[in-house]
């Protein structure tokens, strides 16, 4: 059992779901807390139409969403450690999100979907870990490329 995750910066509808068909994806799970975007076929509905159509399920968990205030101080402090920190509080008292996750993966083949390209500089990862920790699934990280190393200077992180 794996539970993957994906990132759609950088990435248009057509190259995502191909993306999710080469890995064999039956659930997107959408943990942004707001699902919108301003890039085309990402926001909500857009998004579970394109890929119902595909054949994928779309289910959206709020709960594992990054909340405004860590989101926010990330947004004027840009120190990673705070947004970590804060994130990972908050999932502390998600639980019973983590639970209905970790069915899901055990029962779907998933990938937990945000904006953000690099799973480094996500709050995705650590949902991922909190499902692998909570019923030893694998994780892999769907990506395009390789995966950047390094955060470039003055990137803010568009991760809800």
């Amino acid at each position: 059992m794996t539970v993957f995750t994906i990132g759609y910066e950088g990435l248009d509808i057509d190259t995502f779901l191909s993306l999710l068909a080469e890995h064999g994806i039956e659930t997107v799970v959408d943990i942004r807390e707001l699902p919108l975007s301003r890039k085309p076929g990402f926001s909500k509905k857009a998004l579970a139409s394109a890929v119902n159509l595909s054949g994928i399920e779309y289910v959206h968990m709020v709960d594992l969403g990054c909340p405004k205030p860590v989101r926010n101080r990330y947004r004027e402090d840009g120190n990673w450690k705070h947004y970590t920190d804060g994130f990972l509080k908050h999932l502390k008292t998600q639980k019973s999100a983590i639970a209905d996750l970790s069915n899901l993966v055990n029962s779907s083949n998933c990938a937990l979907l945000c904006y953000e390209a690099d799973f480094n500089f996500c709050h995705r990862s650590m949902v991922a870990n909190a499902v692998q920790k909570h019923c030893g699934a694998d994780i892999e990280h769907i990506s395009v490329a390789d995966v950047r190393t390094a955060m470039p200077a003055g990137r803010q992180l568009a991760c809800a």
